[in-house]
């Protein structure tokens, strides 16, 4: 799954803590600096309509974005990512006694 995060850079605090909060959900992210990139400023504002930093979309499915600081939407993408990839169940170990 990957999430990519525009942004207008870390004076932004919006983005850093939509940044440290995806972090602490262990969802990895990629950054792009809105102020570095004119076709990425034209694709958040023209084509997805927003004017507020960050904007942050997953890249598999781009009707699943938003933008600011939401941090119930990260918690709901934190469980998208965890339902993806669901934990293995350990294997038993073969001891002395066991066939």
């Amino acid at each position: 799954m990957s999430v990519t995060v525009y942004s207008t850079g870390p004076n932004c605090m919006q983005c850093t803590m939509t940044c440290r909060t995806l972090t602490a959900e262990g969802i990895s992210f990629h950054i792009e600096d809105l102020r570095d990139s004119a076709a990425a400023l034209e694709f958040v504002a023209e084509e997805l309509g927003y004017t507020q930093a960050p904007v942050v979309i997953l890249d598999q499915e781009p009707q699943f974005h938003w933008s600011g600081f939401r941090p119930d939407l990260i918690a709901q993408l934190a469980q998208r990512v965890s339902a993806s990839h669901p934990p293995t169940a350990p294997q038993p170990v073969r001891g002395i006694g066991m066939r």
